[in-house]
């Protein structure tokens, strides 16, 4: 069909902003996954997984139950993309992931930074890219300030893992970390009690399980009750179900919060 031209007075039409598809992009990729999973109920889309530490208060609490889009960063080709809206792994997504160090336990993080970003923090602030940047999600539950966590990179002043020795030794440069093809910074938004990329180093991109898509169930309980069934548990599921459910979190969707560069 043939397109009508514009006359000739009339301005160019301006591209829609890059933030706005990469919203709409998000929104109808959450809503896809969350149709096939009522359609289908297969673990070949989602996976379920339950919040045991509170390295991401509060954005994420202890007893949040998630479920996992498994296939939002898989790589995509002309006849899939038709299918499911992947995405690129950005700055502020929170991700599932296999813990580099073990790869049996399971992490759920925030990005920070990807390939070819340059970070560093001073006195708890993350720079990325030489700009100052803004983290409304962060808490801060320590009033002082710790030489390596809060001023990174610097010399370890405590226990870190090899693979953040590493980091240090190959991937600092001009008092920044430069993240290297194929690999994330992440970090917890209980900023001051979180076990991240500073101590144990960069998430490979094949340790991405995917990206936490709707909360479908929150149980205020403490962490050892969610390390396997246990007699105590399922006591306290027993008598205090529905008054220990936290029912405002129910359904509720998870979103990123987009860094700028």
């Amino acid at each position: 069909m043939p397109v009508e031209k514009q006359k000739s007075d009339a301005k160019p039409a301006e591209p829609a902003p890059k933030k706005e598809e990469s919203a709409a992009r998000g929104v109808i990729a959450e809503w896809t996954v969350t149709i096939l999973l009522l359609l289908f109920g297969t673990t070949t889309l989602v996976q379920a997984f339950v919040i045991p530490t509170g390295s991401m208060e509060d954005s994420l609490l202890i007893g949040d139950h998630l479920l996992v889009d498994k296939l939002a960063y898989a790589p995509s080709d002309p006849v899939a993309s038709r299918l499911l809206p992947y995405l690129d792994v950005e700055r502020g997504d929170i991700i599932v992931f296999r813990y580099p160090v073990d790869l049996s336990q399971t992490f759920v993080k925030r990005v920070i930074g990807v390939p070819g970003d340059r970070i560093h923090i001073i006195n708890k602030q993350v720079w990325i890219n030489g700009k100052e940047i803004v983290e409304p999600y962060v808490i801060h539950k320590s009033d002082y300030i710790e030489y390596y966590r809060d001023n990174f990179p610097s010399p370890p002043n405590g226990q870190v893992y090899p693979q953040a020795i590493e980091m240090l030794e190959s991937n600092v440069s001009g008092g920044d970390v430069v993240i290297p093809d194929g690999s994330y910074f992440a970090m917890g938004d209980n900023r001051d009690h979180s076990l991240d990329s500073r101590y144990w180093g960069f998430v490979p991109r094949k340790n991405i399980i995917g990206k936490p898509l709707i909360i479908y169930w929150s149980y205020d309980a403490p962490t050892e009750q969610f390390s396997g069934i246990s007699p105590a548990h399922l006591r306290d599921l027993m008598f205090n179900f529905f008054s220990k459910t936290r029912w405002a979190r129910t359904f509720h969707l998870i979103h990123p919060y987009e860094l700028e560069r």
